[in-house]
């Protein structure tokens, strides 16, 4: 790759990488899924030679599991607050419905009202289903930790490669 176009490149994949570690925190951005496809960028205009396939596999699993935190994470938040199972669903289906319909705002209220709709209905206990609500959005917010950690150490990995 000629030098001009390297730094227009390498630009370009800069800017897609912060845009996807902003989306760690911002959850209307997917995050690593803009950092996975930065690097991808990246290595199929520099003929993957600097990042190869190897590199990209890792880059994928780490996507793949901080694109899976959300759903991990605040379903062990919600079982450890004490939600049942049926309220777990039910609070993913909430969220779902709610992301389509309001986006973010409307998936995190989606989601806490279902665990708070099926605990109120469990066990009749007001104080139990928020404790169970809580532990789901204690788990939200260790996911987010976990999606930008996660987005770190990828941008890292594919900064060690460029600059090996």
């Amino acid at each position: 790759m000629t030098e001009p176009w390297n730094t227009i490149v390498l630009v370009l994949v800069a800017a897609i990488m912060f845009i996807g570690l902003l989306g760690t925190v911002l959850p209307i951005i997917p995050g690593t899924v803009l950092i996975l496809l930065g690097a991808f960028l990246y290595a199929l205009a520099e003929g993957f030679q600097a990042v190869g396939w190897p590199t990209l596999l890792v880059l994928a699993l780490l996507a793949l599991l901080a694109t899976s935190a959300d759903i991990w994470a605040g379903s062990v938040g919600a079982k450890i607050g004490g939600a049942s199972g049926w309220s777990i669903l039910v609070g993913l289906i909430g969220g779902f419905v709610g992301l389509l319909l309001f986006n973010l705002p409307g998936a995190i209220i989606g989601t806490i009202g279902g665990v708070l709709l099926v605990e109120i209905i469990r066990v009749g206990d007001l104080k139990q289903a928020f404790k169970a609500g809580g532990g789901w959005a204690v788990g939200w917010l260790l996911s987010t930790a976990v999606q930008l950690v996660i987005g770190l150490i990828m941008i890292a990995i594919f900064v060690w490669q460029v600059l090996s």
